[in-house]
């Protein structure tokens, strides 16, 4: 946050990547009764949008601090690079993913059913976008029974641990921050009128 107010025109994008320790974080409009019963992990209130997720160890954290301004980027077309570039990612390593409407993140089948796979909340702030992404990849994904991730009562969670990626969270964020900045890099998405 502290980044982001600190901008000014000349100030250059860039991306963090990151791992957390076991944590929960509500966004600004979260629903405290998202958390089922309390585990022991703590839970954060943050500003970002959406409603309750899990974060820890063996989870892919990127954080984007843009200008959207200077992208000329929407929020609408900046969640879709970024789910975009998470479905690439997976797919250069022969998992199918894809986005639902109204349900920002990434998502697989697994057994049959519908997992969330990545999540993402965002904050924009005098058109500069920060918090960002995380992808699930070989992180004990247990403590998301104590939540409705992301505000969905009984919605599935997976890893690509689970999925026959073999990548460590380090090198996942690596590979997915180049599809990030290659997608950023693009002025136009294809079939996108405006």
């Amino acid at each position: 946050m502290d980044y982001t107010a600190a901008r000014d025109a000349l100030t250059p994008d860039e991306l963090w990547i990151c791992e957390h320790p076991p944590v929960y974080t509500l966004g600004q409009a979260g629903k405290p009764e998202h958390r089922l019963y309390d585990n022991g992990i703590p839970l954060v209130r943050s500003d970002r949008g959406g409603q309750i997720t899990y974060h820890g160890p063996g989870q892919a954290v990127i954080y984007l601090l843009l200008d959207l301004a200077r992208r000329k980027l929407s929020v609408h077309e900046l969640v879709w690079r970024i789910e975009q570039s998470v479905i690439d990612f997976l797919a250069a390593h022969a998992i199918a993913a894809r986005r639902f409407p109204g349900a920002p993140g990434v998502y697989v089948r697994k057994n049959g059913a519908i997992a969330k796979i990545a999540a993402l909340g965002l904050r924009v702030r005098r058109r500069c976008c920060y918090h960002g992404l995380s992808l699930n990849v070989d992180m004990d994904i247990s403590p998301f029974l104590a939540i409705n991730p992301c505000g969905y009562a009984g919605m599935a969670v997976t890893r690509t641990k689970d999925l026959g990626m073999e990548s460590n969270a380090s090198e996942a964020a690596e590979a997915l921050a180049a599809r990030l900045i290659a997608w950023l890099s693009q002025t136009q998405r294809e079939g996108n009128a405006g």
